[in-house]
């Protein structure tokens, strides 16, 4: 699935619903909390279906305080980064990442791990978002996880869509 296409499905399950659009084209990925004059905005990479997937995840997992907050109110950390700070990220990342991992699956996208730090090894962290599916898992199946459930189950729509009309599913 291409990043036009995850951003699609997002935006008509939560353009009206939620009062927010997804956007590819961006510089660096950020999320803009709605205004009296616009609708949230959740901007990703470039033209990146990873990205797009990445910042959904984050989106989702965001409670209704952090979604009225630029960038969720987290403060970045750019590399290079120091062991401790690294792991930091690694511990953040890893809820949302194994979120992400799921969007990638049911949207016919690999998933690689991230770092954020090109001279970091994601060997650890790829087992830890193994690890972590089950209870992702779970939480999806909550009313907490009801708007990644919805992205979840619209991606997997346009997915086997996508595949009848290329003749592959």
């Amino acid at each position: 699935m291409q990043h036009v296409a995850i951003a699609a499905c997002f935006n008509r399950e939560f353009a009206d619903s939620h009062n927010t659009v997804m956007l590819g084209g961006a510089a660096e990925p950020l999320y803009l909390p709605a205004t009296a004059q616009a609708a949230a905005q959740l901007f990703y990479r470039e033209d990146y279906a990873a990205s797009a997937l990445h910042e959904a995840a984050h989106w989702c997992i965001a409670g209704r305080q952090r979604r009225t907050l630029v960038d969720f109110g987290y403060a970045y950390q750019p590399p290079p980064r120091s062991p401790e700070q690294q792991a930091l990220f690694f511990n953040l990342e890893l809820r949302t990442q194994t979120l992400e991992r799921v969007f990638a699956q049911a949207a016919g996208v690999e998933f690689q791990p991230s770092a954020d730090n090109l001279a970091c090894n994601t060997g650890e962290f790829a087992q830890q978002i193994e690890a972590t599916l089950p209870q992702v898992g779970a939480w999806l199946t909550t009313p907490a996880g009801k708007r990644a459930q919805r992205f979840h189950a619209a991606l997997i729509t346009a997915a086997t869509a996508q595949e009848r009309r290329c003749g592959t599913g």
